[in-house]
């Protein structure tokens, strides 16, 4: 039997994820964890062959997190579960040692197939997300509207709190959307994805 540990911060979409893995004859859950603290601190006694990972951890990136882990446990295997559908962020995540990477709203169908394959040592890229990386350069950032007003505010040089004010949302919501937009470009700075964000004419 496969042991299976699922680290995400949303505890409902780890126990739904859980309960479907239970339910086959191919792998157990035997543990899950909100945080990379709480994965870290009970890996001796859940003994995963697997973990499922998402990127977005309360307490570090989940590409981060996963690059630490194969360090110390090469033999470990990795999947990225997340609803994050960028290419940059995917790419992130596979760069950082993950084994496979499956979307959210793909069926448990697919999540089971993505822990036999990567089990079995090979790689698993799910329809969906091959089809993401799979893009034209200038179509692998997806953004919302609301993503790409808030970054032609920031390539005009705004503050948080100017751009907050223009569009009546809070300084703490765009000071979130920014740090999305830094991590869906994979970008380190806001000069970074002013820069991109011009080459790739998303603005």
């Amino acid at each position: 039997m496969i042991n299976v540990v699922i680290v995400d911060d949303h505890r409902l979409t780890a126990e739904g994820i859980a309960s479907a893995i239970n339910s086959t004859e191919t792998a157990r859950v035997t543990g899950i964890a909100c945080s990379g603290k709480e994965c870290r601190d009970n890996l001796v006694f859940w003994r995963p062959d697997i973990i499922l990972l998402d990127i977005s951890l309360p307490d570090m990136k989940g590409t981060d997190f996963c690059e630490s882990l194969l360090k110390e446990n090469p033999c470990l295997k990795i999947i990225g579960v997340s609803s994050h559908n960028a290419f940059s962020v995917i790419k992130h995540m596979l760069d950082s040692g993950a084994s496979g990477y499956v979307l959210k709203n793909e069926s448990t169908d697919v999540v089971i197939q993505a822990i036999e394959t990567v089990l079995a040592g090979e790689f698993f890229i799910s329809d969906e997300t091959k089809a993401i990386l799979n893009r034209p350069a200038h179509q692998q950032i997806h953004l919302t509207q609301r993503e790409k007003e808030i970054l032609w505010y920031i390539t005009e040089g705004m503050t948080n709190a100017e751009i907050a004010e223009k569009i009546f949302l809070s300084p703490e919501t765009i000071k979130s959307y920014r740090k999305n937009l830094l991590f869906k470009m994979d970008a380190k700075n806001t000069a970074i994805l002013v820069k991109k964000s011009m080459e790739l004419q998303l603005v």
